[in-house]
């Protein structure tokens, strides 16, 4: 559990955790414990947001920061995804030709339109969360942040091949059992549901199950579409499947 631990927030965040072993068995551990930093992550963003707003900074500024908090946990490393995945998929060219794409240093047009997209509609979805009180947008923020981490234990399961034969992406890519990688997933759509009652009520409950379901719906399907048309996953996809669950999480936010 301690290697899990270390391996999680290691590769997933900023955080001095010293990662000592790199295997697949610990691949598999860290996977598993990958919604924990999540949340370390998620109540980082909420504590940056909440602090601000009850300083009077108002709600964009707030939703700025609960942004920005979790680009600077991950050194932007699931945006670098994003915009490289968007960049190799919006290519149309074979796999191997999308790979090479996606691995180059610079980003390309699609991925720029991608990442002032997915920022605009987090920013977007915090101000309005954070509108309706300090209690909703730091309860998004940390429900975005363990939900995005979930969908990488997700990805991570014995069902997706590596689309490389190096990389993090290979290293992490199907060492989950899938048994496994659900039954995580139960425990943290159960922590949703009742941290949405806690907030809310009843309806709150069943908002933030919603929001995370969608989330997770939203991953899923990127996850295949990437599989389908480069025959596997990389580092660049599980930064992009994060970054589709968590937008997609916070504007489910505020629907309804």
């Amino acid at each position: 559990m301690n290697h899990g631990i270390r391996f999680a927030f290691g590769t997933l965040t900023v955080l001095p955790a010293r990662v000592t072993r790199w295997d697949r068995g610990t691949a598999r551990a860290g996977m598993l414990w990958a919604p924990l930093a999540g949340l370390v992550v998620g109540l980082a963003a909420a504590g940056a947001g909440t602090a601000l707003l009850l300083l009077g900074a108002g709600p964009l500024l707030a939703a700025v920061a609960s942004v920005a908090v979790p680009a600077l946990l991950t050194r932007g490393l699931h945006l670098d995804g994003l915009a490289d995945t968007a960049d190799g998929l919006g290519s149309g060219k074979p796999a191997g030709d999308a790979l090479r794409i996606m691995k180059q240093s610079d980003i390309g047009p699609f991925g720029v339109i991608t990442l002032v997209l997915v920022l605009f509609a987090q920013v977007a979805a915090l101000f309005q969360l954070y509108g309706d009180g300090w209690r909703y947008g730091a309860a998004g923020a940390v429900l975005a942040g363990a939900v995005a981490r979930l969908a990488l234990t997700l990805a991570s399961r014995t069902a997706v091949p590596a689309a490389r034969p190096e990389g993090l992406g290979a290293v992490v890519a199907g060492t989950v059992p899938g048994g496994a990688a659900l039954a995580v997933a139960g425990l943290v759509l159960v922590a949703c549901a009742s941290a949405g009652g806690a907030v809310s009520g009843p309806w709150g409950a069943v908002r933030h199950a919603l929001a995370a379901l969608a989330a997770l719906g939203a991953a899923e399907l990127l996850l295949r579409r990437c599989v389908r048309r480069l025959d596997g996953v990389t580092g660049d996809v599980f930064g992009a499947v994060a970054e589709t669950a968590t937008v997609t999480a916070l504007v489910t936010l505020t629907l309804g």
